[in-house]
């Protein structure tokens, strides 16, 4: 199997985004993160936000992304200032 036949398989559009506040800090740049929508998901940092050394403390809001597969675990890709 290619590597573009298992990208059609996933397409990124698929993924929600939704806002939410960091409620605890957990080891391995882990977090778990209180969403608007009443749901409590433990999150990691995206690779770009490691990579530019972006911090996120308790009671930062963010964006989170998440899989429509799995609604306890997602990615935080934004920190909002």
């Amino acid at each position: 199997m290619s590597k573009n036949a298992t990208q059609e398989n996933m397409p990124k559009e698929d993924t929600l985004k939704l806002e939410g506040t960091v409620e605890e800090l957990l080891p391995n740049m882990t977090f778990r993160v209180a969403l608007e929508n009443g749901l409590v998901v433990i999150a990691h940092l995206c690779g770009k936000m490691r990579m530019k050394n972006i911090r996120v403390l308790v009671g930062d809001k963010v964006n989170v992304e998440m899989s429509p597969y799995d609604l306890t675990k997602g990615r935080i890709v934004f920190r909002q200032k």
